[in-house]
């Protein structure tokens, strides 16, 4: 769906994109996380066509995105800091998106109101709270039925219920549509509830792109106790953290949970469990020793 290949872009002499390749497949709901500096941002204005690149290719279903109206009217962007006119009402920015997207469905419109009780569609926007003036944004992007769903820091500010019901419109429209949802978040809690796939960035590069599901099964939680304490760990089994409380011992490990299980059972332990790592973790205890600037996206 978005192909993103040997993507390098530079201001001033500084290098915000360095040779950065992606792959957003069709469908997914991808989420895009980093440290601030990462490139995150730079790396979504080419993705909608704001910036030209210096070298390398970006393109949606093989054709380029820059200077190209036909792929970019199939792209929705909700940036942190949200665009409308002055004196803009609810419904005279659905007039504006109506004649930008051929795509725009009135009815959905209509039919979305509900879920926007707080809105009075007649009231300028500029005099609604921050909340409000994200659920105004998503109502009427969300009605533009686009192909592709960018979203950058895209529920801040939003109460626990409205961002419940936000992400709940997004995930029907990309189960019954297959639209392609691109979040740049700092919320790991969030996009691991949310994503199917993710995208590590640091320094300009995609450092590690996976599913979410393959990211988590190549490490392991472990907790285990043992009689007489921890004995010596066997090389084959690679440690990437270690804690303990009394006689449990917490260790986050590399590999595959069931193979990992194995190689603990022959430690004879008293107590063994197997547990999930969240995203949140794996930044921590898997990619936090690279650089402590990833400590920076750990809320």
């Amino acid at each position: 769906m978005i192909q993103v290949t040997n993507l390098s872009k530079s201001f001033d002499g500084f290098q915000a994109l360095d040779q950065t390749n992606m792959h957003v497949p069709k469908g997914s709901v991808y989420g895009l996380v980093g440290p601030n500096g990462a490139g995150k941002s730079t790396l979504i204005r080419h993705l909608n066509g704001i910036y030209r690149q210096d070298e390398g290719s970006i393109a949606v279903d093989g054709a380029p995105v820059y200077d190209n109206p036909k792929v970019k009217e199939r792209m929705v962007y909700i940036p942190d800091e949200l665009f409308y006119f002055a004196q803009a009402t609810t419904e005279s920015m659905r007039d504006f998106y109506k004649k930008m997207y051929r795509s725009f469905d009135a009815e959905k419109f209509e039919q979305m109101r509900p879920a926007f009780p707080s809105i009075d569609t007649r009231r300028p926007i500029r005099k609604l709270s921050r909340g409000m003036q994200k659920q105004v944004i998503f109502w009427i992007s969300l009605c533009c039925r686009p192909d592709i769903l960018v979203l950058d820091e895209p529920v801040d500010g939003l109460d626990p219920l409205m961002r419940r019901q936000i992400w709940s419109l997004i995930l029907s429209e990309t189960s019954e549509r297959k639209m392609t949802v691109l979040i740049s978040s700092h919320n790991l809690r969030e996009l691991e509830d949310v994503c199917d796939h993710v995208g590590i960035m640091h320094k300009g590069r995609i450092l590690l792109e996976q599913s979410l599901s393959s990211l988590q099964e190549g490490f392991s939680k472990v907790q285990i106790a043992f009689a007489k304490g921890l004995p010596k760990i066997p090389p084959d089994i690679e440690v990437l953290h270690q804690s303990s409380t009394g006689r449990v011992h917490s260790l986050i490990v590399k590999g595959r949970p069931e193979v990992c299980k194995v190689r603990f059972e022959r430690m004879n332990p008293l107590l063994l469990d197997m547990l999930p790592l969240t995203l949140e973790e794996i930044f921590i205890y898997v990619l936090g020793g690279l650089d402590d600037g990833f400590k920076e996206i750990l809320f």
